[in-house]
């Protein structure tokens, strides 16, 4: 038997051996570790030489195909010819989030090489990643290059999917509200689009979303402010998605705006073009100018992504008016159908309308006292005059109550109201609403017009060009009867004396004449700024004014208007003794009749300056429409400014583009 010395020199041996056996073990393992990581490292310097190789490729592609002149890569970067920039082409877009490349907003070339090794990187991952940002682009390249997938890195966009099925368009439908001449920014009227889940589901329209694009205003700017800055490109431009539910209210609702609808003949693949494009343009600011680069010229631009070939903002360099491009859109075979949306206030005027006299009086007298449904006036009714009486009172109380708090008092007469309209809801039909000529019916915006006649005892040859819109004489159909807005009109006049001059000048004439009636009672009112010629004191001058009125207008018959309106005027005269800048007071007042294709006005106006100097005028202009665009328009007139008398008469031709 062992000592114990023994014993434990064997133990010790015994260990010596199990860590030898340890430590080769363990080598091992680390050589297997290593030599695994050599393989890695060198499998995925091999995978990133592959990469590179094809991004080399493709790059290539691109050079020898200058693929960044094609107008699908120029129209998803919303480059515009720029002879300034070296490339020829600068970005509407003002975001440098939305290029790539340091200088992509004017260079197209390097946007698109930059756009293309964006999409090979693997530094960056999830929603950053250049196919989540840029999913158009990425899909275009892919499709023009064949780029081949398994070379692009692996990404997941949870953002982008999200929204992207929240939208789930199939069909797109351009939507026109209708003039609106309180407010600025809608006096001309606006285009956005929707987008449908389905082509036929008509009840879907309120889950749809509406894509606009407007200026990003601020709160704080006035309508004057607004204007000023939506002229210069004081604005940024925006596209907002948001429910069109939304935009109901907004137009139809709240501003008493009519809808027009165009379903567009896009296809599935069309419309997912341009969501996918969208979601680029998602918070980007783009320039907006409130004539040219507005909201209907960057929709258009939109379309243009959509349905690849289609041109349709070529036409608009100077203006881009939005009846105008709805006019674009139907010209390309874009437009479908149309559909009228009556606005709530258009729907409450067919409904009082199918009232008797009678009975008007006691649909006023229930919207402000429920207890009348006892009265014997009104029980003596059958059950479907009350119940079209009840649903007229209804209406008629929520439209005298909007944009208002409401009382308590206010609150439970319109519930007792609406009980009463659901105790006959069998019997409730919706009213009958004449749809109006449609507005892509109606004369350009643009008009040129020449004209021989005589003023103070000299005859003249003028011509005249205004770039928008439409005068209370033009052709009607298609516009608001007794609207006017008319900006940059510019009269040139040559006498027989061969004299030469500008005879006058307006920046801006808007004129809006909304009859009052016994249940609405809206103001009428003018805005007028320029200059034009006065004789004062013996002298043709050029006068630079301001004026402005206020007033109402009333139907007369169906188709006459009659209209009175103090006027404020503020004149630069340099015929003035005092002083040269002078205000004054006064009166404008007329009838306007339409009579078919013909439209006639006759006008009595006049005002008074501090200084004492007065005029008076009265005119007779009868406009006779040849065709949608041309007509001939009389005027004859008699004026007095204190001691000159003088008539004029002229005779103008007018042609619309």
């Amino acid at each position: 038997m062992p000592n114990g010395t023994e014993f434990f020199f064997a133990q010790q041996i015994s260990v010596i051996k199990s860590m030898r056996s340890g430590i080769h073990q363990l080598g091992g393992f680390l050589f297997l570790l290593l030599a695994s990581c050599i393989a890695e490292a060198t499998s995925l310097d091999q995978e990133q030489t592959v990469f590179q190789q094809a991004l080399q490729q493709l790059q290539q592609q691109v050079q020898q195909r200058q693929l960044w002149q094609h107008q699908e890569w120029l129209n998803l970067l919303h480059y515009d010819r720029d002879r300034s920039s070296p490339s020829g082409y600068t970005s509407a877009v003002d975001d440098a989030r939305f290029f790539n490349a340091a200088g992509g907003a004017t260079d197209p070339a390097a946007e698109l090489l930059a756009t293309l090794s964006a999409l090979y990187r693997r530094d960056i991952s999830g929603n950053a990643h250049a196919q989540c940002r840029f999913v158009a682009r990425s899909h275009w390249l892919q499709k023009q290059l064949s780029i081949d997938a398994a070379t692009l890195p692996e990404v997941a966009c949870p953002d982008y999917s999200e929204w992207y099925s929240m939208v789930k368009a199939q069909q797109a439908t351009l939507i026109f509200p209708t003039y609106h001449l309180n407010s600025p920014s809608s006096m001309f009227g606006h285009t956005l689009l929707r987008l449908d889940h389905s082509a036929d589901a008509e009840a879907s329209n309120w889950l749809s979303f509406a894509v606009n694009f407007g200026a990003n205003t601020s709160a704080e700017d006035n309508s004057l402010f607004y204007a000023f800055k939506g002229l210069t490109g004081g604005y940024p431009g925006i596209f907002i998605v948001s429910p069109y539910f939304k935009k109901i209210q907004e137009y139809n609702r709240i501003e008493k705006r009519d809808i027009w609808e165009y379903p567009l003949n896009l296809t599935p693949a069309e419309v997912d073009r341009m969501v996918t494009h969208l979601w680029e343009l998602k918070e980007v600011n783009f320039d907006y100018y409130f004539f040219d680069e507005n909201c209907s010229y960057r929709l258009l631009e939109l379309l243009e992504v959509a349905r690849p070939g289609t041109e349709l903002t070529d036409e608009f360099g100077v203006t881009a008016i939005p009846i105008d491009t709805v006019k674009a859109i139907e010209r390309a075979g874009m437009i479908e159908s149309r559909h009228f949306r009556p606005a709530r206030i258009t729907e409450l005027a067919a409904l009082i309308e199918m009232l008797s006299d009678r009975e008007q009086t006691l649909m006023q007298q229930l919207a402000a006292d429920p207890a009348i449904i006892e009265s014997a006036a009104f029980t003596h009714l059958s059950d479907e005059r009350r119940a079209r009486i009840i649903d007229t009172a209804y209406r008629y109380q929520r439209y005298q109550q909007s944009g208002e708090a409401r009382s308590d008092e206010q609150a439970r007469n319109s519930h007792r109201l609406l009980t009463l309209l659901n105790s006959y809801s069998g019997t409730v039909q919706n009213p009958t609403v004449t749809v109006p000529s449609r507005p892509e019916l109606g004369h350009h915006s643009r008009r040129v017009s020449m004209s021989l006649g005589e003023r103070n005892n000299e005859r003249f040859t003028e011509v005249a060009l205004r770039m928008a819109f439409h005068s209370l004489e033009d052709n009607e159909e298609g516009f608001l009867r007794g609207a006017q807005i008319n900006m940059a009109n510019v009269q040139l006049r040559v006498a027989d004396s061969g004299k030469f001059r500008l005879q006058q000048l307006d920046v801006i004439d808007i004129f809006s004449l909304t009859p009052r009636t016994r249940f609405f009672k809206p103001m009428s009112w003018k805005v007028y700024t320029g200059l034009e010629r006065q004789i004062t004191d013996g002298k043709d001058r050029l006068t630079a004014h301001v004026t402005a009125g206020w007033g109402a207008s009333y139907s007369v018959a169906e188709d006459g208007l009659f209209y009175a309106l103090a006027t404020g005027r503020l004149e630069h005269n340099k015929g003035f003794s005092t002083r040269r800048l002078e205000p004054a007071a006064g009166i404008d007042s007329g009838f306007l009749w339409h009579f078919g294709k013909s439209t006639a006005r006759l006008t009595l106006s006049g005002e008074r300056f501090l200084n004492n100097h007065y005029r008076t005028r009265i005119s007779y202009a009868q406009n006779f429409v040849v065709a949608r665009n041309h007509s001939i328009k009389l005027t004859v007139g008699h004026n007095r400014n204190r001691d000159d008398r003088y008539s004029q008469f002229d005779l103008a031709y007018r042609y619309h583009f």
